[in-house]
């Protein structure tokens, strides 16, 4: 096509479209400032004068995808891991909805550092979601990207007092009454039972814990709580603070592991020749906490699936974009108690 070709389909476009030539090359380039309506006449219009082919003209009308990103810890915890797995693995499942998804690990129990991430890719998305740390500073950044006009979804734990458009996750708080239900049935009611968190950071942790001792203390008040430990989602923590408890309380009847880690937990009891003996309830099914289940050394597991909350987050996001409610949509997650004899 010659250069003379050129200016004069522009100028045709232009004319017929009623806008200025700057305005068509703008939108041909697909240069930000002008108007979705104005893009839209323009481009229907290079369609009809056959400047554009069918397939170009197509490509150009439709919106750009949003690109959404997905905030979540770094470090053993093998859900999250799954999680985040999903995010990128889920092309087929999001196709529909026209975005483009990434995730990435960060530090997860440093504030400073998960504020200043929430920051740098929140800055670079149409939409981040990530699980938050109960902190001012990340509160901070929240109310930051929210005068920015990028939304902000908080996954697993939530953030109270914040500017986030929507939590996707279970009921925390009913998570750690389930908990609780369990192991006082299946400890018969009595003895010692101990938790083990990620971080009381978390807000979703904290919440499991309220939940776990409302019960205990509603039904099974001959049983004794010894006290919350945090291993951090680590493994190799959590095994041992896991020694520590069978060191200290001989009578340790169950434990509620209430982040990751669950296998630390196991390969503790397994060592001491506990395994069969004691109560173990975590969260997450993973590989790991599959085959814990299997051999016994597991007694239930509590899980939400992670396509529901890549799913769930992403409706949240198009539902903004379309200029509908959050919620629209979105089913609230339900908890799933998974044992040996109903696993998927």
């Amino acid at each position: 096509m010659s250069s003379k070709l050129y200016r004069t389909r522009i100028v045709d476009i232009a004319r017929e479209a009623g806008v200025s030539t700057a305005t068509v090359d703008r939108v041909l380039n697909r240069r930000p400032g002008v108007r979705e309506t104005t893009v839209q006449r323009v481009l229907k219009i290079a369609g009809k004068l056959d400047y554009l082919p069918e397939a170009s003209l197509f490509e150009s009308l439709r919106p750009k995808p949003l690109r959404l990103t997905f905030l979540l810890p770094s470090g053993t915890n093998r859900y999250l891991r799954m999680l985040g797995d999903m995010v990128s693995s889920s092309e087929e499942h999001l196709s529909p909805f026209n975005v483009r998804c990434r995730s990435y690990f960060i530090e997860g129990f440093n504030p400073d550092v998960l504020a200043e991430r929430l920051l740098y890719h929140g800055r670079r998305a149409d939409g981040v979601a990530f699980m938050a740390l109960e902190h001012p500073r990340v509160r901070e950044a929240v109310a930051t990207l929210a005068d920015e006009g990028i939304p902000v979804v908080t996954l697993v734990s939530d953030l109270t007092h914040s500017r986030r458009v929507a939590y996707v996750g279970l009921d925390n708080r009913a998570a750690g009454r389930t908990a609780g239900l369990i192991v006082g049935r299946f400890a018969g009611g009595r003895g010692a039972v101990a938790l083990i968190a990620g971080s009381r950071a978390y807000r979703g942790h904290e919440e499991r814990e309220v939940g776990f001792l409302s019960l205990m203390s509603e039904m099974f008040p001959a049983m004794r709580v010894v006290g919350l430990r945090e291993g951090q989602d680590d493994a190799e923590k959590n095994r041992k603070e896991t020694r520590q408890l069978l060191e200290q309380f001989p009578d340790l009847v169950g434990i509620y592991n209430i982040g990751g880690g669950a296998d630390g937990v196991a390969l503790a009891l397994k060592d001491a020749g506990r395994d069969q003996k004691i109560v173990l309830v975590g969260h997450g099914l993973t590989p790991d906490t599959r085959s814990l289940l299997i051999d016994g050394a597991m007694d239930a597991v509590l899980t939400q699936p992670p396509l529901s909350v890549v799913m769930n987050s992403v409706r949240i996001f198009c539902n903004l974009r379309d200029k509908r409610d959050p919620l629209a949509g979105v089913e609230a997650l339900r908890i799933s108690v998974v044992f040996r004899e109903n696993l998927p």
